[in-house]
């Protein structure tokens, strides 16, 4: 196909400008969709109210008249007559406009009608007319030195001159099922809708070509995996893991025998293990992952668990070492702090096979670890990790089998897309003994009633989390935010109690330092930013403040609310805010955080879900997860009987996978 600099008109800076929004191919250009439509309706001067918004279209009936102001300052008068009467026109700095305002050229006004004096004042002028009353007119995203205007040039002259070239992602069997328009015909329509209705059956058609694009990759990677006996052989000793699991000091939920089971076949299976463990806070996947990881040592293989922070791998570690006592399993944990005599011991165990379990954060992934037979890879809190990070671990065995785990319950409309190609394991039962966390919402006016609730807390030696509110686009905001609150808790706990703050700019082993000091009682109440939404137990932890909680999504709110009622004594949390009430009361009447990611999925859609984007994380042109979820599931449906219904190893398998990758 041609490149966009072979496309008319488009030279080397507007290639730049193009460029510099992420638009690199002639492909990229005419999916580039217009964000939203001005439409346009000729209105009648008669019918018009004075001082009330006017669009109308006529012919330049007077030569423009240009006054000059100081200041650089310009106004344009002329005459146009329209199809309800003549009326004056003015604007102010179009002077380039002049040459073009011909007597006789069409004109399409918009502004505000002085009825006195008969006179619109215009914000905007567009040559052309308003054909059948009403014109739609798109708007796109661009960027300085690039107008919606020339985007739309662009667009057109590369659709006139290649649309026929771009490729078209539905097959012929289901453009026919569904009576939908050609590619070119489609992309034609968006750029420039004629109607309403023209407008949204293309819109339809090109939001499910996106979707089945998707669908079908992420199918075609399921059942090749499926396909693929490529997986470690194992046969697993199950009175062995029986007598393992025997020896876990509480009774497993119904939710985690199901998942250890779940994953105990996918082990056995002849294919590579590719399963997400999902779990609500405080469910106890942490369980289930030590449980596969001994399965895998029965088996003569090692495991490596890999978390997103050095005191999360500590604390994983010595629960580890606690399930694992009396038993000859050797067992590492290899982090940024870990010294360089202990590392060079651990690569050399790994590399032995002398070590069969390790843990750890992305030192586990540098160049210097090797293992022996590196048979299970286990990320937490997976959304932390970047795609190239999990690939790294993945990457380090032969053919390891891949367990994902994630606290943050995920909406199935998500998980539908983003975890396509994964079995997933779902734990949402309760552990026995856990209890329900109390949540109130409070406005700033009443913080003297929180602080009375809180000093309640510390009188009975408990320790409380505050968390200051996130501030975008502005780290030193973030920091001052968490100081200010220091000051404040000072000023109303004096010195009675030990508080400290932690932050994101903080260095990881300061960070370390502090939450080792929270969880050992040397600090009463921690301020901090969301750090500590994933973190160490903290069982005499009991109450959790937020501070402006309106500011964050309420899968967040209750990821930070999951910090507290780790212990035996009844925990409470805390949203303080002056605004967006009502959905904050959810997080009062809720507790089940699959029904509260469903929720926060409804308000926010996908986009924001884990509080910050990922890299590696779909992104769609025109379909929307949240808007468009029909289309979703019927995308989903074909792509699978297409993929069922062909060799997936044919030429048209492949030549549609291979397109949708270099273009998709």
């Amino acid at each position: 196909m041609a490149e966009l600099k072979d496309v008319k008109g488009i030279g080397p800076k507007s290639l730049s400008l193009l460029n510099k929004i992420g638009i690199n191919t002639i492909e990229d250009l005419v999916t580039h969709y217009p964000f939203r439509y001005d439409v346009l309706k000729r209105d009648n001067l008669a019918e018009i109210e004075d001082g009330e918004k006017i669009i109308i279209d006529g012919k330049v009936e007077s030569v423009p008249i240009l006054m000059r102001f100081k200041a650089g300052l310009n106004k344009m008068n002329f005459r146009l007559v329209t199809a309800s009467g003549v009326v004056g026109v003015s604007i102010f700095n179009r002077a380039f406009l002049k040459s073009k305002l011909l007597v006789g050229t069409d004109v399409i006004v918009i502004g505000k009608l002085d009825k006195s004096k008969n006179v619109i004042t215009a914000n905007d002028l567009k040559m052309g007319t308003l054909t059948n009353s009403v014109k739609i007119e798109p708007v796109y995203h661009c960027t300085s030195g690039l107008t919606s205007k020339n985007m739309s040039t662009y667009i057109n002259m590369a659709l006139l001159m290649y649309g026929r070239d771009v490729m078209d992602y539905i097959p012929d069997e289901y453009r026919d099922r569904y009576n939908f328009v050609n590619k070119k015909t489609a992309l034609n329509i968006i750029h420039n809708p004629s109607t309403a209705e023209k407008l949204k059956e293309v819109t339809i058609r090109l939001k499910y070509e996106e979707l089945f694009q998707f669908m079908f990759k992420i199918n075609y990677l399921k059942i090749q995996n499926k396909k693929e006996k490529n997986g470690l052989v194992r046969n697993i000793d199950r009175d062995k893991l029986d007598k393992f699991i025997g020896k876990i000091p509480f009774e497993l939920t119904n939710d985690q025998k199901l998942a250890i089971d779940e994953i105990i076949t996918d082990l056995e299976a002849p294919s590579r293990m590719n399963r997400l463990l999902q779990g609500d806070v405080g469910s106890g996947k942490t369980v289930v992952a030590f449980t596969a990881m001994y399965a895998n040592y029965l088996c003569g293989y090692q495991s490596a668990l890999m978390a997103p922070t050095e005191i999360l791998a500590t604390q994983h570690y010595l629960n580890l070492e606690k399930f694992l006592k009396g038993s000859r399993v050797k067992v590492a944990l290899l982090t940024g702090s870990t010294s360089k005599k202990e590392k060079n011991e651990i690569y050399k165990g790994l590399m032995t096979g002398t070590i069969n379990m390790v843990i750890g954060t992305h030192a586990l992934i540098q160049d210097e670890v090797i293992y022996n037979n590196l048979g299970l890879v286990i990320t937490d809190e997976q959304h932390r990790f970047g795609v190239h990070q999990r690939a790294n671990l993945k990457n380090k065995g032969i053919k390891p089998d891949v367990l994902y785990m994630s606290a943050t319950p995920i909406p199935r409309t998500y998980a539908l897309t983003i975890f396509g190609d994964m079995d997933v394991s779902t734990i949402k039962e309760r552990p026995k003994g856990r209890q329900k966390i109390d949540t109130f919402v409070k406005k700033n006016s009443e913080i003297t009633d929180v602080l009375k609730m809180m000093y309640e807390e510390l009188k009975k030696k408990h320790q409380i989390y505050v968390i200051a509110p996130l501030i975008e686009e502005s780290e030193n905001s973030d920091l001052t935010t968490v100081n200010e609150l220091k000051d404040q808790m000072k000023l109303a706990f004096k010195d009675k109690y030990k508080i400290d703050i932690v932050h994101g700019k903080m260095a990881s082993g300061a960070k370390d330092l502090i939450m080792e000091q929270f969880k050992n009682n040397e600090v009463q109440i921690l301020i901090s930013t969301t750090v500590v939404e994933v973190g160490v137990d903290v069982p005499n932890a009991t109450t959790m403040v937020i501070f402006d909680a309106d500011r964050f999504g309420l899968s967040t709110l209750h990821q930070l609310r999951g910090r507290v009622g780790r212990g035996t004594s009844k925990s409470q949390c805390i949203l303080i805010s002056d605004s967006d009430a009502e959905r904050l009361k959810i997080m009062e009447r809720e507790d089940d955080g699959f029904v509260i990611a469903e929720e926060d999925f409804k308000l926010r859609g996908h986009g924001d879900l884990f509080g910050t984007k990922q890299s590696g994380d779909m992104t769609f042109k025109i379909a929307s997860i949240k808007n468009d979820y029909k289309i979703l599931l019927q995308a989903k449906k074909d792509s699978k009987e297409y993929l069922l219904n062909k060799d997936s190893d044919s030429d048209e398998i492949k030549n549609l996978l291979i397109n949708s990758i270099t273009n998709g």
